[in-house]
């Protein structure tokens, strides 16, 4: 039985309406985005749209997969700081992007699809895993507490870059990145992420 050939119209099809619905979340938000608009950006026939895709959210979910699934090198400087400092440019990275922005300004609209959801869960599953290895090889190098929750250091991490994105539209740059991986890192050697640790009041 003859193999599938890669690529082909099928892919560049899907590369056109993907493409299409980035630069209609860009222009015009979740609100703008339709069938209709997506189908005329793409030059594709709607009937193709609502037979692969189904609905809107259905282009978004494609969408938000497909970026979801790109690989992020993990770092591995030999140092917490610098693993901690290429994490966060990489989140500044995807919160840079104009599909990143453009996906996660969508999906904070989208509410709570649980298609949707399911993709983001996914993703952060992988991310917390690196940042896992991360802290697993910190406290290894005697850097950090050995009981470090590496998902605490994950959200913290993330936190002021997304709060800079969605929230009070302060400009995402390196200085923003590094200043968060730094705040972290000192947090970290604390042990402000370990759950036996008492916060004063």
């Amino acid at each position: 039985m003859p193999q599938p050939r890669p690529g082909g119209r099928t892919a560049r099809t899907r590369t056109a309406v993907l493409e299409a619905v980035i630069d209609q979340l860009t222009e015009t938000g979740y609100a703008g985005l339709s069938v209709d608009a997506v189908a005329r950006r793409a030059g594709v026939h709607k009937a193709t749209l609502y037979r692969r895709w189904g609905t809107v959210d259905g282009l978004l979910l494609d969408a938000l997969t497909l970026f979801a699934d790109r690989s992020v090198p993990m770092p591995d400087t030999g140092t917490l700081d610098g693993d901690l400092r290429d994490l966060a440019r990489s989140a500044l990275a995807v919160l840079t992007d104009r599909a990143g922005q453009a996906l996660i300004r969508a999906v904070v609209s989208a509410g709570h699809d649980s298609q949707v959801a399911e993709v983001i869960r996914a993703f952060w599953t992988g991310h917390n895993t690196m940042v896992a290895r991360i802290v697993e090889r910190a406290a290894d190098r005697g850097e950090l507490p050995a009981d470090t929750d590496p998902t605490d250091v994950s959200r913290a991490i993330g936190a002021p870059l997304y709060m800079r994105l969605l929230v009070t539209a302060e400009p995402l740059d390196t200085a923003a990145a590094d200043q968060s991986a730094a705040v972290v890192a000192a947090a970290a050697r604390a042990g402000v992420f370990t759950h036996d640790t008492e916060l004063p009041d």
